[in-house]
């Protein structure tokens, strides 16, 4: 027999459409980061700005696994981590740390995601970072940049380094630890997680057969790689195409993310 926390009941009214709209988003995409196989137990999170000037953000609750979290169960936290509506769940410390920090610094990241897989941990290990040898590693490299692994995110002074080293770029690779994207939306955000994680994925396999018959690209492709990917290119890509093809998948699987 199954079990399954109770969350809230009739939340949907107490909300504006356009909050309602991102918490399905969001909660969607937990349920796919269980799907591919991302998740970290509960340990991970995944955020998105409420639109106003308090800066409020809706994040997984503490407790629940990916795939448990529905639209109603999202926490909206302040930015110093407190509940702004009554829920019968808590933050993770951690998740407060990093999300509040990318949140209060950058206008443009509404949505954050930061996961902890083998491949991203084994790439955040790895001296010399994102390697530029296959298409999906290009699409991601010119736009990620590197933090340096400080402990648990526990220590709120470690927010003004992570904004500090993440700058105007979209995508972080947190050493020795895993990776985050931003995205002006949910959908921006988890196809830089996708490209990200394939291509931590493929480098971990590709290294695995050896370094000495590595083909590296010719000079210059990668220059063209990211031209081709810039910002508005991925953000056309996830939301008009990719983002309603991945809730067409979740529909059909279990749709209960929408409540």
């Amino acid at each position: 027999m199954t079990t399954r926390l109770k969350t809230p009941e009739n939340f949907q009214p107490q909300v504006s459409e356009e909050e309602w709209a991102l918490r399905v988003d969001l909660a969607a995409a937990f349920r796919l980061v269980a799907l591919y196989g991302w998740d970290d137990l509960i340990f991970t999170h995944l955020s998105v700005r409420v639109p106003g000037p308090e800066h409020h953000f809706l994040i997984n609750p503490y407790n629940l696994m990916f795939e448990e979290i529905d639209a109603s169960s999202l926490l909206k936290i302040d930015v110093d981590g407190q509940p702004v509506m009554e829920s019968p769940f808590f933050a993770n410390p951690a998740g407060f740390t990093i999300h509040s920090a990318i949140h209060m610094a950058r206008e443009d990241a509404h949505a954050v995601m930061h996961l902890h897989t083998p491949y991203g941990q084994a790439v955040s290990a790895m001296a010399e970072g994102l390697l530029p040898h296959t298409q999906t590693a290009m699409i991601a490299k010119h736009n990620v940049a590197y933090h340096e692994y400080e402990g648990i995110a526990t220590d709120l002074d470690e927010r003004e380094r992570l904004v500090a080293d993440i700058g105007d770029k979209h995508a972080m690779i947190l050493r020795n630890h895993g990776t985050l994207t931003v995205g002006e939306t949910v959908s921006d955000a988890f196809i830089r997680m996708y490209f990200l994680e394939r291509a931590c994925e493929t480098q971990v396999h590709m290294l695995a057969a050896g370094r000495d018959n590595l083909h590296t690209p010719p000079e210059g492709v990668e220059q063209k790689v990211a031209a081709q990917t810039a910002p508005q290119a991925i953000g056309m890509a996830s939301r008009a195409l990719a983002w309603p093809a991945l809730l067409r998948k979740l529909d059909r699987i279990d749709d209960s993310f929408r409540r």
